[in-house]
């Protein structure tokens, strides 16, 4: 008789959903949720069935529309995780080699544990600015590589990789016959400066992204995968196994959104732009934390020059009623990741706080 499957979950996403509340919540990665009355909707526009089928048509075009792609490579799913468990499921097997960036958000390591992937590892290094370094990749794929896993903009660190180095990367997967997984949900906070998604770099990628991270909809759990069609048509069936059939009001709602996009998208950058600047002076005023500054996104990671970012977390938390994520879901134990999509009041009371336990932390008190 077979055992059973072990159990298995993500350590940060129980993290996040348990331990993360405070008064001042910095953990949060995206910008703040928007309620339905700022969207324009009337309750006639709305039903909650539609016919079967694969994907809601309206919302699959006008999603390759804004993507610049063929509607039959986009594959529609709850938000980004679970289009990247939709996307890995349908491109590894058990055994296969999975290299995966360091660091990286840590439900893509659950996942391909899960699958029963061999899971390796690249670096992007701190004293590289976090970049994706296509030797890296070389020094760490190997013949048994099926899938090479980067995010982009990277979670943590929010740094962008260009197209060029993207365009490497490809070609590395290709020499080894693997394919490479992108996750650019972070890359929608550019709005109308977003680089084009990578699978148009060649049939070798698969992206992921939603609306959720860069426009405050997450409710709407409007995500999508882009690959080719008959990778499209194999994820389309593997989803069937999952969840055959979506929410049909989200799927209507999504429409309207994206019809909307371009408002949404001024009001989250404006946010976006005044936050940033909070944390930049922040940033300035401590001699004790050393960051790579992101172009862009939702996220910074500071590095702790001394002492323990984990006690520093829950001094923030315990003394200072203020949240953030710490480094250790990231593999990266002297960081901190610090959200900027929130309210910009709440922003500054709780850097006022990061402010303060640091100094209590240095003994500077």
């Amino acid at each position: 008789m077979t055992a059973p499957r072990e159990v298995m979950g993500s350590e940060y996403m129980n993290w996040a959903k348990t331990c993360s509340e405070a008064r001042f919540n910095l953990t949060n990665s995206g910008v703040a949720s928007l309620n339905l009355k700022q969207l324009s909707v009337r309750l006639e526009d709305l039903e909650i069935t539609s016919a079967t089928g694969y994907g809601y048509q309206p919302l699959i075009n006008a999603l390759a529309k804004r993507l610049s792609v063929e509607p039959q490579s986009v594959v529609t799913a709850a938000g980004t995780s679970f289009a990247n468990h939709l996307a890995m499921a349908s491109l590894v097997r058990p055994g296969d080699e999975v290299l995966i960036e360091h660091p990286t958000y840590e439900p893509l390591l659950s996942l391909a544990r899960y699958l029963g992937a061999k899971v390796s590892r690249f670096p992007r290094l701190f004293e590289q600015n976090f970049r994706v370094s296509p030797e890296n990749i070389e020094r760490n794929i190997s013949s048994r590589t099926r899938l090479i896993v980067i995010t982009n903009l990277n979670n943590p660190s929010g740094v962008l990789t260009d197209e060029t180095t993207m365009a490497v990367v490809g070609e590395i997967a290709r020499r080894f016959g693997a394919r490479v997984l992108v996750d650019e949900v972070y890359m929608e906070a550019f709005f109308d400066r977003r680089p084009k998604t990578a699978f148009l770099l060649g049939p070798e990628f698969v992206t992921t992204s939603s609306l959720t991270k860069a426009f405050g909809l997450s409710g709407l759990r409007c995500g999508w995968i882009v690959a080719a069609p008959e990778l499209a048509r194999r994820m389309w069936l593997l989803n069937d196994l999952f969840a055959s059939t979506p929410v049909h009001v989200g799927e209507r709602l999504s429409v309207t959104a994206l019809e909307q996009i371009e408002t949404i998208s001024q009001q989250a950058a404006t946010l976006l732009e005044t936050n940033r600047a909070l944390v930049n002076e922040f940033l300035k005023s401590r001699d004790d934390l050393e960051t790579v500054l992101p172009t862009g996104g939702t996220v910074f990671f500071p590095r702790l020059r001394v002492g323990d970012a984990d006690r520093y977390c829950t001094l923030l938390r315990e003394k200072y009623e203020t949240s953030v994520v710490p480094g250790r879901f990231f593999e990266m134990p002297g960081h901190f990741r610090l959200g900027i999509g929130g309210d910009s009041a709440m922003l500054a009371s709780g850097l006022e706080r990061l402010d303060q336990a640091l100094d209590e932390l240095t003994g500077l008190t």
